[in-house]
């Protein structure tokens, strides 16, 4: 790998974060609490393609978690979509034309978001001697947020898993 190819896959990841950050602070009604789409995630896909766009999806999730009503969601927030992203870069090595692979490759985002987001939410959610309603408020949290997940990841990212590898952008990289 040259020097300009390194410098083109940072500044990719670069742009990433940016997006990332940006589509979620632009529409925080839907980005951030306990039923969000945050359209955002739909980015999440990229890996499958651009392994190096991980850490752009990471910085961007840490930006847009600064504005997060849980002030956890820096930390707790940006590791799942760390390692949603890195879940979804492993599928894509598996074999970047297969159809099953591409509806495989939406479910780490999902589950990884709904346990991880649903269990901070809980967190703030509950109060101490509330344990006996901690499980089931984490499990409608869980719930709700995978519930939103799953509407971004397969009405957006999935069709965008379909759509990408038929441009020059996926074209270009498989080059480099």
């Amino acid at each position: 790998m040259n020097f300009g190819t390194k410098i083109r896959k940072i500044a990719f990841a670069g742009v990433v974060a940016a997006l990332y950050a940006a589509l979620t602070i632009a529409l925080p009604f839907i980005s951030y609490g306990p039923v969000q789409f945050r359209v955002a995630e739909a980015l999440c896909i990229l890996p499958y393609f651009f392994p190096f766009s991980v850490w752009g999806l990471f910085v961007g999730c840490i930006v847009a978690n600064f504005f997060s009503p849980y002030p956890l969601d820096l930390v707790v927030g940006a590791i799942a979509t760390l390692l949603a992203a890195l879940c979804v870069m492993r599928i894509g090595k598996m074999g970047r034309s297969r159809v099953l692979l591409k509806v495989l490759a939406c479910l780490p985002p999902i589950v990884i978001n709904a346990f991880l987001i649903g269990a901070l939410i809980t967190y703030y959610m509950v109060f101490e001697g509330e344990a006996d309603l901690y499980i089931s408020t984490f499990i409608i949290n869980a719930a709700q947020v995978g519930f939103g997940q799953f509407v971004v990841l397969y009405a957006i990212g999935f069709p965008l898993l379909i759509y990408l590898p038929k441009t020059q952008l996926v074209n270009n990289s498989a080059n480099e």
